[in-house]
């Protein structure tokens, strides 16, 4: 088992299959997505010993993420890989949903149990504005077509100043018979987005008072579960999740560890840096990579330090996946 010196286990890897978005989100990529370098992104020869490296140590959940994953045509093959792995039992996917009708039966077919997408208004007009893309409609297809293969569907939103209160009085009427859950993500500073974070940020501590007022109880996290402190009410299908990671005590759960695009391991999405495994990727030697694992995850500390305005080297989100 992978175990810190806090004590904390890590049952969940998030793993980037790409940098490369086709989003414009304001919070993230507000000019679209820049090459800065080249695009030797993990193949699914060294993704395999990397998954199964992972699951020997007790990792149970892998989530891909990008950028936007589904830019990559081998994905159905890598959720495959993923799944066909022993010790993994959960494969899921973040996604912005622009693929989503043509591809979820394939995703689905490939072994993919678990499904996070990204809107963050169930306005048009205000989707559009913020992701710079007019396709709400048809996210919300894909959406229904992935629940009615019995795909667990959770939605991420981020918090935003300008929108959310619209954004939650919609949402609202949606859940009540949409059994999905609602992730609500106070927005993170990061290396380029200080004044836009200074100007937008809203802390999900006011909702989650209105939601235990309105009769809404919070869950029990499961082990693999992300960070989200979620919430149910009998009146409604769907549930709402609220990730607060300037809240006091955020990182104590923490249970996750992230591998890039390129191979490296950050320990945190806010890590000073990632920590090259490539060469022992494409060596393949699982015991090897195993080793190192054990011995980079001694350097995890015990808190992101967001608080403090510390970003690490994470420039935006899109590099990491969030």
């Amino acid at each position: 088992m992978l175990e810190d010196k806090f004590g904390r286990r890590f049952h969940y890897l998030r793993l980037s299959i790409t940098d490369v978005c086709n989003f414009r989100c304001s919070y993230c990529l507000p000019d679209g997505y820049q090459c800065d370098g080249d695009r030797d992104f993990l193949s699914k020869a060294e993704i395999r010993p990397l998954v199964q490296a992972f699951a020997g140590l007790g990792t149970s959940k892998i989530r891909l993420t990008g950028g936007e994953p589904s830019l990559r045509k081998d994905l159905p093959e890598i959720i495959a890989l993923c799944a066909q792995t022993p010790g993994v039992d959960k494969v899921a996917l973040t996604t912005n949903g622009f693929k989503l009708p043509q591809m979820i039966q394939s995703w689905a077919d490939a072994g993919l149990n678990a499904l996070n997408v990204s809107i963050d208004s169930l306005d048009p007009r205000q989707f559009k504005a913020i992701t710079g893309h007019n396709k709400l409609d048809t996210i919300l297809k894909g959406v229904d077509e992935a629940l009615a293969l019995g795909i667990k569907v959770k939605i991420n939103s981020v918090l935003l100043r300008p929108y959310s209160e619209s954004t939650l009085s919609l949402a609202m009427e949606w859940l009540k018979d949409k059994p999905v859950s609602l992730r609500l993500i106070e927005l993170m500073q990061t290396g380029d987005n200080q004044a836009f974070f200074k100007a937008n940020h809203l802390s999900g501590q006011p909702i989650k008072d209105s939601l235990l007022r309105q009769g809404w109880l919070q869950v029990l996290r499961e082990k693999t579960a992300g960070p989200a402190q979620e919430f149910a009410h009998p009146d409604y299908a769907g549930r709402i999740g609220l990730i607060m990671p300037y809240s006091k005590d955020f990182c104590k759960s923490c249970n996750r560890l992230r591998v890039s695009a390129k191979g490296k391991l950050h320990l945190c999405l806010f890590a000073d840096q990632g920590l090259d495994l490539r060469d022992l990727l494409r060596d393949g030697d699982v015991k090897a990579i195993q080793a190192r694992l054990v011995e980079l995850l001694g350097r995890k500390e015990a808190s992101h330090w967001l608080d403090k305005g510390y970003t690490g080297a994470t420039s935006q989100l899109a590099m990491l996946g969030g």
